[in-house]
């Protein structure tokens, strides 16, 4: 079967499943379509196992997936005593734990993808790194941490809402006191980085960061194809800027790609040279095609997990090239504490090495977790979009021994949630708390912020609503690479004329990318239009606010 077709079958199973959903018997799951765009009822727990999206043990809600809502406990339902065994998994609960993620390669590689004429694998599209490519203006606190806001608006469709919980931290000072870096690169220069687009790339890139570095930071450089080699010991860049260009114009690429090699080498470059105080960090530029040594992330994760547990030192994963190893990197980067970004163009490299990296050396938090308590009197079901691999369960918000994400200076995290509320409902919807370790202390430190159903009230695509407007793009584009279904989906040629209006009244060349990359997967998923369906979006894009 063509994946135009499994996209249009997927649609219309959801929307059958929604409609025989809203017949049966209390006790079903009222919303709530995964990523394939099937229903879920509730009973999946009473059948021997736990549903995804249920909490059994008290486990997290699994982001993707709706949590029911009748007949559940709520938020504050009392978890079990330590020790105490459950006869039968419990009912899902109105919690949604999981760890931040600052991610973005997974829009960045989908964009190469589509401008190919290509549909990126469903697999390799993250919604949360679509939605945290582009960088909302949220509050942002005074000291580490984070500053918490939530805002939404209708979807207009059967109660349907999208909330967004929105994280940020304080920027930095180009020109402020900050610890000192001290970054070991580790490049791939494998025969399959020959190709236009890669290690040239990556030797604009570093030389580029080379000019960005403060004297008092630090560089060393590893490079690996069947073997791995130290060209440059951890150095201070003072007077060395020089040296380490040459260094970096000398890189030529050779023979196979052992990854293993690469990241153990770096990450024994990275011990002997590390610096108290300072943030030390791998930083693996490759398209992440291993043919050598030890091809499985999983392998290599082991002494990595061990390098960041001993020594603090995470890692920061940069991909390049049109066949790029997606999973292997993410894996690799989400075990090292780190994250991902993926770069093809000039323009891209220079906004991750000039503009990004050296202010988000600096790190503002540690294991930082988000959990978002969701009112059982007012919603009747929700859905976190993505992070289906950042989950983390409900009682270890406040395990600080449980991993979270490692958030930069500057960063803003996104999560957006679809939230059916009950009819006439008033009063609370979600409570999102932050939860984070001082990044010198590793003192705990939390945060929160709520939303109420009052402040739902406007439509997403009314007039003044750009910021979430276009997280709401960014999201539905995801689902619909993915073959779902999100509520209130209005078609993707209705998110690129959005898209499109926003960069109109913005200037922004960033978001015009995005409406030209959503032109692109709409010719590409053209063939999955249902007869009549194009039409009618017409009709809806011509109505200025179909929702309403």
């Amino acid at each position: 079967m063509s994946r135009q077709n499994a996209v249009a079958r997927g649609r219309r199973r959801a929307r059958f499943g929604a409609t025989i959903a809203g017949l049966l018997a209390v006790g079903l799951a009222v919303g709530g379509c995964g990523a394939s765009g099937g229903s879920r009822d509730a009973t999946s727990a009473e059948k021997g196992r736990t549903a995804p999206g249920t909490s059994g043990g008290g486990g997290a809600t699994k982001p993707g997936h709706a949590a029911p809502g009748t007949a559940t406990p709520g938020a504050d339902a009392p978890a079990p005593e330590e020790g105490e065994q459950r006869t039968r998994p419990p009912a899902p609960d109105y919690l949604s734990t999981f760890a931040l993620d600052v991610d973005t390669a997974s829009y960045g590689y989908a964009r190469r993808t589509l401008a190919e004429g290509r549909l990126p694998d469903p697999s390799t599209v993250r919604p949360e790194e679509f939605v945290n490519s582009f960088r909302p203006d949220y509050p942002r606190p005074a000291d580490n941490g984070f500053g918490v806001s939530l805002d939404g608006a209708r979807t207009g469709r059967d109660g349907w809402s999208l909330v967004r919980v929105g994280l940020a931290t304080r920027g930095a000072d180009r020109g402020g006191e900050r610890p000192p870096a001290a970054l070991t690169f580790v490049v791939d220069i494998s025969g399959s980085m020959d190709e236009p687009g890669r290690l040239d790339l990556v030797k604009e890139s570093l030389g580029l960061l080379a000019g960005e570095l403060r004297d008092d930071d630090s560089m060393a450089l590893v490079t690996f194809s069947d073997e791995a080699e130290t060209r440059l010991p951890m150095t201070r860049v003072g007077e060395a800027r020089g040296r380490i260009r040459e260094v970096v114009e000398s890189l030529a690429t050779t023979s196979s790609t052992n990854v293993e090699a690469g990241v153990r080498t770096g990450y024994d470059v990275a011990v002997e040279g590390r610096r108290e105080g300072a943030t030390n960090r791998v930083v693996l530029l490759s398209d992440a095609l291993a043919n050598t040594g030890e091809t499985d992330a999983d392998g290599i994760l082991r002494r990595i997990e061990e390098e960041r547990r001993a020594h603090g030192i995470t890692l920061f994963g940069v991909g390049v090239g049109s066949e790029y190893g997606d999973e292997f990197m993410e894996t690799l980067a989400d075990k090292g504490d780190g994250h991902t970004t993926y770069v093809s163009t000039s323009e891209q490299a220079r906004k991750v090495f000039v503009d990004q990296l050296p202010a988000h050396v600096e790190l503002r938090a540690r294991d930082a977790k988000a959990q978002v308590a969701f009112d059982r009197r007012t919603v009747e079901s929700f859905r976190l979009i993505g992070y289906e691999n950042r989950e983390v369960a409900d009682e270890d918000f406040r395990n600080d021994r449980v991993d979270g994400g490692e958030v930069g200076a500057g960063h803003t995290v996104t999560a957006l949630y679809a939230v059916k509320t009950r009819p006439g409902a008033t009063g609370r919807v979600a409570t999102a708390t932050v939860r984070w370790l001082d990044p010198a202390t590793r003192a705990p430190h939390e945060r929160s912020g709520t939303v109420a159903v009052e402040a739902l009230g406007a439509g997403l695509w009314d007039g003044g609503r750009d910021s979430l407007q276009l997280t709401a793009i960014t999201a539905y584009f995801a689902d619909a690479l993915r073959g779902g279904d999100l509520p209130g989906d209005p078609g993707l040629e209705v998110l690129a004329q959005r898209a499109e209006d926003i960069a109109g009244r913005s200037g922004s060349a960033v978001v015009t990318e995005l409406a030209e990359a959503v032109r692109q997967a709409e010719r590409l998923l053209g063939a999955a239009a249902e007869p009549g369906e194009g039409a009618s979006r017409e009709g809806e894009l011509r109505s200025g606010d179909p929702y309403s």
